[in-house]
């Protein structure tokens, strides 16, 4: 028998996300011993499986796998266990390490690098994607990986930004390794692949398993392989938050990009620095420090300010500024904005180059 059939069947049994997973492979780190153990009847099931999972060994046999092994195999997909010397070693000491990943791309990658994983909101304002791209940038010229999720927002900035630096880069999916989503990500998924990078998912090709907390469950593994983990911007509820109390569970380090106190995408990471929970991310220098990497790295370089940049309030508070300092109460009557939102796009400018505060609460054109 291969024994890539018995990893397909166990693996399959227990399914994405086991907490036993490493408990398991302690009991039995062969799995095709463990099928000849079931098959004789000698032993039950290991205590620590669930029921359903003890249920679906028993009815199952690793030869039901073929077929997929067979289709992997004649699509270009690899397969990799805890037991293959390609298999990412950063995972192997997770409690819920995956038993099986499909990868395809440069696998070469998964081992032997230095890795930061770069996560935020996938609805991110100007402000975010313009950190999440420039530090990503900095990083991976540095030679750093960028872990990723390949999802919409800063994720894909994150690889994007890898990709244009000529450096491999990770991704995990939440979907079967066949399908890219959001699908608009295709044409950055075959980029990842051909620049050395390489794209996962613990689901296999055709999957038609459960959905339903896919996407969560490869959080974990974005915060296993990263030795830190980056956040750029996200909001109070957030997926981004999980993949960060993934990585505090691990022991991974996070840092998290200050933002305005007027922007709802940066209240999460916000709130990550006041409760002490991240360190502050304010430029690439900060995650090579905590990796213990040294030397001259660029600075951000501050992009000329453009309108465009910025939201609509932002914008038309920046058309009424000038040379001479206006206060807020003459920017609401000349928006029509109320204060709240005046304050908050007078914010948003000074981030991104465009209005300087004078004193008395007032703005200029810069």
């Amino acid at each position: 028998m291969d024994k890539t059939l018995a990893w397909l069947w166990l693996a399959d049994a227990v399914g994405s996300g086991c907490q036993y997973a490493r408990e398991l492979l302690d009991l039995w780190p062969d799995p095709e011993l463990l099928y000849e153990t079931l098959r004789a009847g000698t032993e039950a099931p290991p205590l620590c499986l669930s029921e359903a999972a003890a249920a679906q060994l028993r009815d199952t046999t690793p030869f039901d796998y073929e077929e997929r092994l067979d289709h992997c195999l004649l699509s270009g997909i690899e397969i990799l266990t805890p037991d293959d010397p390609r298999y990412p070693a950063r995972l192997l000491d997770l409690p819920d390490l995956p038993l099986v990943l499909y990868a395809t791309g440069n696998i070469a990658c998964l081992n032997g690098g230095r890795y930061a994983g770069m996560v935020g909101t996938r609805r991110p304002g100007a402000y975010g994607k313009q950190a999440a791209f420039d530090l990503s940038l900095a990083l991976a010229q540095q030679g750093v990986i960028i872990v990723s999720g390949l999802a919409d927002g800063l994720d894909s900035e994150g690889h994007r930004a890898a990709v244009q630096a000529g450096t491999p880069t990770v991704a995990f999916l939440g979907t079967a390794i066949d399908k890219t989503y959001p699908a608009a990500n295709g044409p950055l998924r075959r980029k990842i692949e051909e620049g050395g990078g390489a794209v996962l998912s613990e689901y296999p090709p055709r999957y038609q398993g459960k959905t339903t907390g896919t996407f969560l469950a490869r959080n974990r593994l974005i915060a296993g392989l990263s030795e830190v983990l980056c956040v750029a911007e996200a909001r109070a509820r957030s997926g981004t938050l999980n993949t960060v109390g993934h990585a505090r569970r691990y022991g991974r380090p996070v840092l998290a990009v200050p933002g305005s106190i007027y922007s709802p995408q940066s209240q999460g990471t916000n709130e990550l620095l006041r409760t002490g929970q991240a360190g502050v991310l304010c430029q690439a220098s900060d995650v090579l420090e905590r990796l213990g990497l040294t030397g001259e790295t660029p600075a951000l370089e501050t992009p000329e300010f453009s309108p465009d940049m910025v939201g609509p309030d932002a914008r038309a508070v920046y058309a009424c500024l000038g040379p001479n300092p206006q206060g807020i109460d003459a920017l609401c009557a000349a928006t029509g904005l109320p204060a709240g939102r005046v304050l908050a796009a007078c914010t948003e400018l000074e981030l991104f180059g465009g209005a300087a505060a004078q004193p008395g609460r007032r703005y200029t054109a810069q």
